[in-house]
């Protein structure tokens, strides 16, 4: 049975700790083939990104390109919640992507700070009963996640400019279309 990680998130930036993430998943075999899916409206957060949804998937489409081969080979950007319009919810995502991989088991895979917030998730017990979920261990968050040596990199210092935490070709994309003003 195929083992498929949904990884969604804002990705406002796609950044070098989200590619850890991946390509960990990957390489301890924790998923056979990942999803990364940008969301569409992200519910759970306090501001809006401040990048398009298609510029978020455009960005998450070239750091894969940064990826070795192996680990990039088995990754897919699924472009559902941003061509999604309203909310976006995990519990549609998984079902939408569950038709797709029929026989397959659905690991959603969140961060410490998600899995903190897990019961303020839309339908959030009906989706325990359709997915595993595996939460990656996060610097600065306690839980009992898995410890993949996540990095120390936030979105929020790269949007504010006092990191450089992305791959090239994403810095590229962020410097030719003047996204955060830095």
């Amino acid at each position: 049975m195929s083992r498929v990680g949904i990884y969604g998130g804002t990705f406002d930036p796609i950044h070098l700790g989200h590619l850890h993430v991946i390509t960990q998943l990957i390489q301890k075999k924790i998923v056979d083939q990942l999803l990364v899916v940008p969301a569409g409206e992200p519910l759970l957060r306090s501001q809006a990104p401040h990048a398009s949804a298609q510029q978020r998937r455009a960005m998450c489409q070239l750091a894969l390109s940064d990826l070795p081969v192996d680990v990039a080979s088995k990754v897919l950007v699924n472009p559902i919640e941003v061509l999604r319009t309203g909310p976006s919810y995990a519990i549609d995502t998984v079902e939408a992507v569950a038709q797709n991989y029929p026989g397959g088991s659905i690991l959603l895979i969140v961060g410490q700070d998600a899995a903190d917030k897990l019961d303020q998730w839309h339908r959030i017990d009906e989706l325990r009963t359709m997915v595993e979920f595996v939460v990656i261990s996060r610097p600065g968050y306690v839980g009992n996640g898995i410890d993949i040596g996540a990095l120390p990199v936030a979105a929020t210092t790269i949007r504010e400019g006092l990191s450089a935490d992305v791959s090239s070709s994403v810095a590229s994309f962020i410097r030719e279309n003047n996204l955060y003003d830095n």
